[in-house]
């Protein structure tokens, strides 16, 4: 088995960190209960390409017990632990990546991970799904399909199934019920909080919070931050959303507004310089940071070089940007993801269900055939995700009685 990583030696620190979190996901456990017999992945290789951190290798280390062959690099550079990667390839799992590895790396790491030639593809941001349809092409015959896990993959994904040039099938685990209600507002509603808290240490009660865009990852870090008694600001281009969080209570404005108001900055858009010059011109001395969309485009981050005259580390995860005016602007991990640059990503309990739903769209891509494009996860498997969380908790549901469903189903009165 071939591999890339920091220092195998690392192992046992990463296999307390996977037991860990396994006792905290009795999704995936049950799914491992219920396929582990019949090792459903047999003879699949599969090619991954996610945050390498505890939670991601629960997930890695079932897909090969299940009987893949399994090759993983880590989609963030600062997101790898270099621990678990120890630990995955003392599982039997390929990995590809260290932390803080270059930009050149990254990719030389995303080809590595695909020349393998996998059968099913599990991206986090579609670099997998790119990389083999603009360089490795001699691929795509072999590829049955795959999931993707976040916004901004799915977007890319959007865009290459408009074109009409995604040549093979692709679920989309990010848009799933079970993803979006509670990894996108919950999950990134702590995980983001908990970021910015561990790297700056700060009180965020009494400051004013600037959250761009109100989908529902930025629904849950207002809700957050709001609950931690700050003055939230809500910046939006769609006027729905935009009404929507007026509605809950928020103040709304554009961020030519808020730039010079805010504290603490969130950007949550998965779209490009939604921070920029003009607003890095105006903010406050000792602005902060942080980025929780999926690229580290959202603050853009040569525009505050060309303002500064100097940048340092001030603390570990924190850029200090010093104006010529005097101000220091603090940028949170280098501007990529803060909730796995700055911490360790989604609580354990919240990746259960996203994982789940990669697990079980892998099994759905191995048992049927589909045709090229971008497919919701089967609604029949959403439900049995969320049914089984329930039943971990103990929590049981009413059933309709057979007068009930007859009177759902009747125009009649």
């Amino acid at each position: 088995m071939e591999y890339r990583i920091a220092d195998r030696g690392l192992a046992p620190s990463g296999e307390k960190k996977i037991r860990w979190a396994k006792q905290y996901m009795p999704v995936l456990r049950f799914l491992e209960n219920r396929y582990g017999a019949a090792r459903p992945l047999e003879g699949t290789v599969i090619s991954a390409c996610l945050h390498l951190e505890a939670k991601t290798a629960c997930l890695l280390i079932l897909l090969k017990e299940l009987g893949a062959v399994v090759v993983a690099a880590g989609s963030n550079p600062l997101s790898t632990q270099d621990d678990i990667c120890a630990a995955l390839v003392e599982n039997g799992v390929a990995v590809f990546s260290r932390h803080g590895m270059t930009v050149e790396e990254y990719f030389e790491n995303v080809r590595s991970a695909l020349a393998v030639g996998p059968n099913i593809i599990v991206d986090d941001g579609a670099d997998l799904v790119a990389t083999v349809h603009t360089e490795m092409k001699h691929l795509l015959p072999g590829i049955r399909g795959g999931s993707e896990e976040t916004t901004s993959g799915v977007k890319r994904l959007k865009s290459m199934a408009a074109e009409g040039i995604l040549a093979f099938p692709m679920i989309s685990v990010n848009d799933a019920h079970s993803k979006y209600l509670f990894d996108n507002r919950y999950g990134t509603g702590q995980s983001v909080m908990d970021g910015l808290l561990r790297t700056t240490n700060m009180l965020v009660a009494g400051k004013t919070v600037v959250i761009a865009g109100y989908g529902w990852c930025g629904r849950g870090v207002a809700m957050r931050a709001s609950a931690m008694g700050a003055r939230v600001i809500v910046t939006e281009l769609d006027p729905h959303r935009a009404f929507e969080a007026l509605m809950d209570g928020y103040e709304v404005a554009n961020m030519a507004e808020a730039a010079p108001r805010g504290d603490i900055f969130l950007t949550l858009t998965g779209n490009t310089k939604v921070i920029r010059r003009e607003h890095f011109e105006v903010m406050k001395d000792g602005a902060v940071l942080g980025n929780a969309g999926h690229f580290d485009v959202e603050i853009c981050k040569p525009d505050l070089g060309e303002l500064s005259l100097s940048v340092e580390e001030s603390r570990p995860g924190v850029q200090t940007y010093s104006m010529n005016d005097g101000r220091r602007i603090h940028l949170l991990g280098e501007g990529r993801l803060v909730n796995l640059a700055c911490g360790d990503g989604h609580p354990i309990e919240i990746m259960d269900l996203s994982f789940a739903l990669q697990l079980e769209s892998a099994v759905y891509l191995a048992k049927n055939t589909l045709k090229p494009g971008l497919y919701d996860v089967p609604a029949e498997i959403d439900r049995a995700v969320m049914e089984a969380k329930l039943a971990s908790l103990g929590i049981s549901l009413d059933g309709m009685t057979p007068e009930q469903e007859a009177y759902m189903k009747s125009w009649v009165e």
